[in-house]
């Protein structure tokens, strides 16, 4: 596992996204019609091709479909061809024993990491057995304590579900389920400056007061945005990359990759 690089408090540090990647047990598994481990190998190369100097790389949930070791050995081997240290936390398809099991030994699953002027928080709001979030009392005693310990730092706070309406009537009721705890937290420390997650499998970017709000893609099926129902968007797969400053503001973008054809299978329905 490459060790964490530790640039001066006044450079910028290059964060990359990868969420919802749904492997399975299987190397050929597909989701909705799409090979997803074959979308994910897409996306890192795109991310390889684009991203030369990474300073982490962020996996925020749904790493697996199954929730099978397999799944996560794959992740983990994929993702490793990055050469940049990486964080992961738990999505609702995840699961707990199997992804401990694979990290075992390593730094996968260390919530907070200190780079450059930046606290990064990588907060679990899985449910075992469920699709909303919630977050639990001792991740929302992680969230003070940390954000508390560093004031000095400017925070990014990221979680698999979303503590907002994103447009998309069908996914109000799976997301975050004590958003408002969450915010009463963030609202009470000015260092925290954005809220990462993924889930949606689209983007979105919106301000609430001073934090930015942000989700991003899939690397495998995309959902339609604004959509009322379930639905699979057009959108190709592809990750979110972050330049946080030193002064506090962040720059971010999401790239996709060109090429993947397939055809919707609706007879799986939801996710």
């Amino acid at each position: 596992m490459p060790s964490l690089p530790t640039p001066s408090a006044d450079s910028s540090v290059l964060l990359v996204q990868l969420s919802d990647s749904h492997l399975f047990a299987e190397a050929d598994g597909k989701l909705l019609g799409m090979d997803t481990c074959d979308s994910l190998q897409r996306v890192i190369q795109q991310v390889q091709e684009e991203q030369p100097q990474i300073d982490l790389i962020l996996a925020t949930g749904d790493l697996s479909q199954d929730g099978s070791e397999a799944s996560y050995r794959r992740f983990r081997q994929l993702t490793t061809t990055i050469g940049a240290p990486t964080r992961w936390l738990a999505g609702n398809h995840d699961e707990t024993p199997p992804m401990q099991a694979v990290c075992k030994g390593s730094e996968l699953l260390e919530p907070v990491i200190d780079l450059g002027a930046w606290r990064i928080v990588m907060l679990d709001s899985s449910i075992p057995g469920a699709v909303p979030g919630f977050l639990a009392e001792n991740q929302l005693e992680l969230l003070e304590r940390t954000l508390g310990e560093a004031p000095q730092r400017h925070h990014l706070i990221c979680l698999h579900h979303h503590p907002v309406p994103i447009g998309c009537k069908w996914m109000d009721p799976i997301g975050l389920r004590n958003a408002d705890a969450l915010f009463a937290i963030l609202d009470r420390h000015p260092q925290a400056r954005a809220v990462l997650w993924g889930h949606v499998h689209q983007e979105f970017d919106q301000m609430r007061g001073n934090l930015r709000l942000i989700a991003s893609p899939s690397t495998c099926v995309q959902f339609a945005p604004g959509s009322e129902d379930f639905q699979v968007g057009s959108e190709a797969p592809g990750y979110r990359w972050l330049r946080l400053h030193a002064d506090g503001t962040l720059d971010t973008g999401v790239s996709r990759v060109t090429g993947i054809d397939f055809e919707v299978d609706y007879s799986v329905k939801g996710y």
